[in-house]
């Protein structure tokens, strides 16, 4: 009957708001596999399962380990660049200038850079992916120097996966 597949609609639309809320680009991905998925036939017993495309991932700290990975790929050879975390090894403007110049190496000369000028290495990355990528800066260069040698890993994490995504 129409009343009832009105109450299914508004049921599914509900559950599917729900998914989103709590699953953010997951959710979105399920959401739209299953409005393309052909109906079901009646002699199917089961549904065919459509393997997701992140990874196997569902943990943060799984789709943590994957950034920190993609920035020591881009980073292989960098001099003092040993990136390990979302918080220290970040502290002194290196990793930054590092991932930066890995995307744009002609902006500036990375071997000219001193580990100890923390301030000059975080201007120059933020401004450089600000510039260059559009970037926006989601971290003052104030801030991380407030932060000392132990900056936010939400913060350093944050602007880290918004260059991901660039």
């Amino acid at each position: 009957s129409n009343k009832s597949s009105g109450l299914d609609l508004k049921q599914d639309a509900m559950k599917s708001q729900t998914l989103l809320r709590s699953n953010g680009a997951q959710a979105k991905r399920a959401l739209f596999e299953r409005m393309n998925s052909e109906p079901l036939k009646a002699k199917d017993s089961k549904p065919k399962l459509k393997r997701s495309q992140s990874f196997g991932v569902s943990s943060a700290s799984g789709i943590k380990q994957i950034l920190l990975e993609w920035c020591r790929s881009k980073t292989i050879g960098y001099q003092n660049v040993d990136i390990q975390n979302f918080s220290s090894c970040w502290s002194d403007g290196m990793a930054f200038c590092a991932l930066v110049h890995s995307f744009f190496p002609l902006e500036f000369d990375y071997n000219n850079l001193n580990s100890s000028n923390r301030k000059q290495n975080l201007e120059l990355a933020f401004t450089t992916a600000e510039e260059q990528a559009d970037c926006l800066r989601l971290i003052e260069v104030d801030d991380m120097l407030e932060m000392g040698d132990k900056p936010d890993p939400m913060c350093v994490f944050t602007y880290v996966q918004s260059l991901y995504n660039h």
